[in-house]
């Protein structure tokens, strides 16, 4: 048993019917906004680790304080 164009024109209807144009509008427009603010803040994260991190450095003032 597949779905088919029937079934998913009803389910389409019935959701537009229930929750209306402008709600899903919006809600479309939330959507596109969380997922431009992720883009936005992955972006962010890779342009602050382009310095090199000493690891070594950070593991001696570790053993200092012992």
């Amino acid at each position: 048993m597949s779905i088919g164009i029937w079934q998913i024109a009803i389910v389409v209807i019935l959701v537009v019917l229930l929750f209306g144009r402008g709600k899903i509008s919006s809600l479309m427009g939330d959507v596109a906004k969380g997922i431009k603010s992720f883009k936005k803040g992955m972006a962010s994260d890779v342009t602050d680790d382009n310095e090199p991190k000493n690891i070594s450095k950070d593991n001696q003032d570790s053993d200092k304080k012992d």
